[in-house]
């Protein structure tokens, strides 16, 4: 049964940081893609990043890149989105996504097939 547990949610100030950690259970991480989506209030919900596992390779947003990145740990299989630089826009509900094998990677339209139970990020002025 594969399971993905989201944490590292909260409120900062725009401008300031979080590290959300996504561990893994009956899925390893470095087996395809991983990556993180969110939802917005009012807003339908968008791929905010995703990474290729095999060699490294990421793609983001464009409203987030250069301000987020994202890591895997295999040792413990886990996955880890660093915001920095939170902007007002960046607030919604973070999941972790686990890549369909062969499906869509470093895309805005990743296929995946878990998810995480989501955390929620706000950031305010």
């Amino acid at each position: 049964q594969v399971q993905l547990v989201d944490s590292g949610g909260g409120s900062v100030e725009a401008g300031g940081s979080l590290r959300l950690t996504c561990a893994a259970s009956g899925y390893t991480v470095g087996w395809y893609c991983m990556g993180w989506v969110r939802r917005a209030p009012g807003k339908e919900e968008e791929t905010v990043g995703n990474i290729f596992t095999g060699d490294g390779r990421t793609w983001f947003l464009d409203s987030v890149k250069g301000r987020f990145t994202i890591s895997t740990d295999n040792a413990k299989n886990s996955v880890y989105l660093q915001m920095n630089n939170l902007k007002l826009e960046d607030t919604g509900v973070y999941y972790c996504v686990a890549g369909t094998l062969g499906g869509t990677c470093l895309h805005s339209q990743m296929d995946f097939s878990y998810r995480g139970q989501g955390t929620q990020v706000t950031v305010s002025s």
